[in-house]
């Protein structure tokens, strides 16, 4: 029988198979992890304020595991989109309603509904159980105890771009050529990748620039910094520039006739400028970065991930638009747990990125998420972490008017009444969820790295 495929495509195929999977399953776990640390959080205020907890679960559904230590079970459920721990009192009786004590009350369908909730919730509740209800804790203990799973998703987050800044190491561009190009063309034509007829050399082309060179010096100032050259040579078309540069061991001055191009804005990818241009690519290097990065970097990131937060309706539309009509799907949109776990397997099969350029893909992607995350559950609506903690705020703001007044304690806020929302609420994220699964299988983001 002809073999009609060779022994090292078949080996190579089957190599790049298993990366992937080892990908999807090192992404997966570590939001699996980033999740049960979540939860942690949560659980680690509620043993402190001595909330009784009777489940720590990742995952929703089914139960795939779980064993019990004293009074609470740990567990592993089927659906791996989340996490929960189960803290008894978490919707409180009707003010004046003694503990367990449910009046019947009907007043409408979302009353009625209420009233049900609230009778759960409090048969929960035992007997000796009065000081370990969370509806009774002080507000400030309520508040550390849901702050505790955003607070540990947003230090993951720090945790994991200090390891990618300062251990790692992030490429920075360099003042080395790694590519002359060889014509004019504006920025909206460089993907061609041909020169079209009679256009004109570059200035690096025209006074012979070539890989490897080091640019020295700019109009008599010394280069360290690509991003200093870059604004340099922006800023001087249409003359005539002296360059020093190095090759060889050896310092070689050039007279550089800097011309116009159209280019992107540096700061406005969106926008075309007529700039200055010499027609080079910098080399990139690896460069450790100090704390100043890491916290000037988080400042960015939550920055831009709180404006994405805000827009993620109008994103959901695309969403739609890609999953159900084939429409493109947009590299910076949202990604569920199946996209995220998928973009993990094309990093870990990529022929174009080294080992440590794939660790540290993986690092940056676990720390973003993880930030997204913990900015995500501080939304101030149920069933949201940020729903109560806005509850305990508002029971601090009640509680300090009244003294201030000298009223009555009002005692705790009874977020019981905000059930029809939180059910709303509730219903969007399964849809959007959902929605975000379908759109990853169908129409993925993929890593073009």
């Amino acid at each position: 029988m002809l073999e009609t495929t060779p022994r090292g495509g078949v080996h190579d195929r089957r190599a790049s198979r298993m990366g992937w999977l080892a990908g999807v399953l090192i992404l997966f776990l570590g939001l699996l992890a980033s999740i049960a640390l979540h939860e942690l959080g949560h659980f680690s205020f509620a043993k402190l304020f001595r909330v009784r907890t009777t489940q720590f679960m990742v995952g929703f559904g089914p139960t795939m595991w779980s064993r019990r230590k004293g009074e609470t079970e740990y567990g592993v459920k089927w659906i791996p989109l989340g996490g929960y721990i189960r803290m008894i009192g978490m919707l409180p009786p009707r003010k004046g309603d003694a503990p367990g004590q449910v009046r019947q009350v009907s007043t409408g369908p979302w009353q009625g509904l209420i009233e049900s909730a609230r009778g759960a919730a409090l048969e929960e509740v035992r007997p000796g159980d009065e000081d370990r209800v969370f509806y009774a804790k002080k507000w400030w203990q309520k508040l550390l105890i849901m702050f505790g799973g955003p607070a540990m998703n947003l230090i993951l987050s720090v945790v994991f771009f200090a390891i990618l800044l300062m251990g790692l190491g992030v490429q920075e561009q360099q003042p080395v050529i790694n590519r002359v190009s060889d014509c004019m063309v504006p920025a909206s034509q460089a993907d061609v990748g041909k020169c079209p007829p009679n256009a004109a050399l570059t200035p690096a082309r025209q006074v012979g620039l070539r890989e490897g060179d080091r640019i020295a010096s700019f109009d008599g100032k010394p280069i360290d910094d690509y991003r200093e050259l870059q604004e340099l040579i922006r800023g001087s078309g249409g003359r005539t520039v002296p360059v020093v540069v190095q090759r060889n061991g050896r310092n070689l001055p050039l007279n550089v006739p800097i011309t116009r191009n159209k280019m992107y804005d540096l700061k406005d990818q969106d926008k075309i400028v007529e700039v200055g241009f010499l027609g080079i690519t910098p080399t990139r290097e690896l460069e450790r970065q100090g704390p100043g990065a890491v916290a000037t970097t988080m400042g960015d990131l939550t920055k831009r991930t709180g404006t994405a937060l805000l827009r993620m309706p109008q994103k959901m539309v695309g969403i739609w638009n890609a999953a159900f009509s084939g429409k493109e799907r947009d590299p910076n949109g949202p990604v569920g747990v199946v996209g995220v776990s998928r973009i993990g397997g094309d990093v870990a099969a990529s022929d174009t990125l080294t080992g440590t350029e794939k660790v540290a893909y993986f690092v940056m992607l676990l720390g973003s998420l993880n930030l997204a995350v913990g900015l995500f559950n501080l939304v101030p609506l149920l069933p949201l972490d940020g729903g109560h903690i806005a509850g305990a705020l508002l029971e601090a703001l009640k509680k300090a008017f009244a003294r201030v007044f000298r009223k009555p304690d009002p005692g705790y806020v009874d977020v019981a009444k905000a059930l029809p929302v939180t059910y709303v609420m509730a219903a969007v994220l399964i849809v959007m969820g959902g929605l975000l699964i379908y759109a990853d299988l169908v129409n993925p983001i993929r890593f073009n790295g």
